[in-house]
């Protein structure tokens, strides 16, 4: 005799109840089916019509499934009948049923739970709300984080416009607003950044088959962006329903400063790390020490190269956290003083431009000794050119140490800044400098620490402390 099968009771019940599920969303399609039906007046003539005609009615079937599925897998919180307090731990019963409905990008989902008082405690609560992750509002958090990502890159009034026409829900630009800065706000470096797990993992990645360790780069600088000053959201005197006035606050372009950390693979640099703020050179100090004492880019396993302009503000910080690192002054902002020199030197001679591609070649093989010595041999015809050398000569000798392009070269190590002027672009730049736009500098902020988290990767791990941090604020 052959063995007799055995089925598990577990299986039996997990098919049982997946019939039933089953059972239970053919009746949201067909109640779907029902409804177009009605609405289906004359049967669309082309492809594309009929292609719009389901897409404007897709929201009401998915949005029916999200909810028959909610009641299915949550039925045991839908029949809760007693819970505990959440001050006193009374033992509190189940009272009428509350009806609610919320919009995902799934489309709109009623949800009818018990709900619960102490009066005692007079508070209320609703376990089926907490189970299920839902939060205060109607927008939930698929749509707020739709949202995040639309505002991040495009206006509020494009992202409004484009939300409804790629998800057939609806949301104003004023509530996208609130959402971003409800998201962005209390963010910090450590926030937006990778994990340390991770940067180990890229670093073994990066320097997997290479007999030199790979070479991290640091980039620092700032970016001038247009803000507003906090007295512009004072009301203005004058009377109601008369033409509005010149705004009488003025604009104000301050220094977006930011640090870009980057992996040098060949010829191109992959992003590790960005962030901007609207912030002083002490606040990005301090955000370039949270990020060394975490351990994010552990200085024992690279080679750290710090390459930037001759700020005197950048150095500072470079010297004070990381004094190992190869500090490279950018070859661009080097020899940015060269062509006054000739100038005010040679005027328009073609001596002016031989003596720039000379001191130029001389600079990029390393020889700033030659350099410096040249420009004290030099001299003067005028005051204009005597000021042009000392200001050439003090720049170069004060980054003497920071020039050995020919050595970088040899060490693998890059001579620009391109990476954190890129960063610049495509984090401040693109978003903030538009048209007509103005911000207040904490506005800024949020929208700069979003794409910065954007851009790191990790706004995902952002809206999860989001979601936190609403838990808490809701307990």
């Amino acid at each position: 005799m052959g063995a007799a099968e055995v089925i598990a009771f577990e299986e039996v019940r997990a098919r049982k109840q997946w019939d039933t599920l089953r059972h239970q969303l053919h009746e949201r399609f067909d109640q779907w089916l029902d409804t177009l039906e009605t609405q289906w007046h004359e049967p669309p003539a082309t492809f594309p019509e009929r292609t719009a005609t389901v897409w404007n009615w897709r929201q009401q079937l998915t949005g029916g499934i999200t909810e028959a599925i909610v009641a299915h897998v949550h039925r045991g919180e839908h029949d809760r009948t007693q819970v505990n307090c959440p001050r006193c731990a009374r033992v509190l019963r189940a009272q009428e049923f509350v009806c609610r409905t919320v919009e995902t990008l799934g489309g709109p989902v009623q949800l009818e739970r018990p709900s619960f008082s102490c009066r005692l405690c007079r508070v209320g609560c609703y376990p089926f709300d907490e189970a299920l992750g839902v939060v205060a509002g109607c927008k939930q958090l698929d749509m707020q984080q739709a949202v995040v990502h639309l505002v991040t890159e495009v206006p509020y009034d494009t992202a409004q416009s484009l939300l409804c026409d790629l998800t057939g829900m609806a949301c104003g630009s004023e509530r996208m607003h609130t959402v971003t800065h409800q998201v962005g706000e209390k963010l910090t470096v450590l926030a937006v950044a990778p994990s340390r797990e991770e940067s180990l993992r890229r670093i073994a990645s990066v320097a997997a088959d290479r007999f030199r360790r790979p070479v991290l780069v640091l980039g620092i600088d700032g970016a001038y962006v247009p803000t507003r000053p906090a007295s512009a959201r004072e009301p203005q005197a004058g009377r109601r329903h008369t033409r509005a006035k010149r705004a009488r606050w003025r604009g104000q372009w301050r220094d977006a400063k930011g640090v870009r950390f980057s992996w040098l693979d060949g010829e191109r640099l992959v992003h590790v790390l960005s962030w901007h703020q609207v912030q002083s050179d002490e606040q990005l100090g301090e955000a370039l020490k949270q990020i060394k004492e975490a351990g994010l880019m552990p200085e024992k396993q690279v080679r750290l190269c710090v390459v930037c302009d001759g700020a005197e503000w950048i150095w500072k910080h470079v010297q004070a956290l990381f004094p190992q690192a190869r500090q490279v002054l950018d070859d661009y902002h080097c020899a940015q003083y060269l062509p006054r020199v000739a100038k005010a030197h040679y005027g328009a001679a073609v001596q002016a431009v031989e003596w720039v591609e000379a001191t130029r070649t001389r600079l990029s093989l390393g020889q700033v000794g030659l350099v410096l010595g040249g420009l004290r041999r030099m001299q003067a015809q005028s005051d204009e050119a005597a000021k042009a050398m000392a200001n050439c000569w003090d720049y170069l000798d004060e980054h003497r140490g920071r020039t050995h392009y020919r050595q970088l070269r040899r060490g693998g190590y890059p001579l620009g800044s391109g990476g954190i002027e890129s960063s610049n672009k495509f984090i401040c730049h693109v978003r903030l400098k538009r048209s007509g736009a103005w911000w207040y500098a904490s506005n800024s902020n949020h929208m700069l620490a979003l794409r910065c988290a954007k851009y790191n990767g990790t706004l995902d791990q952002v809206f999860v402390r989001y979601q936190q941090r609403l838990r808490e604020t809701s307990e």
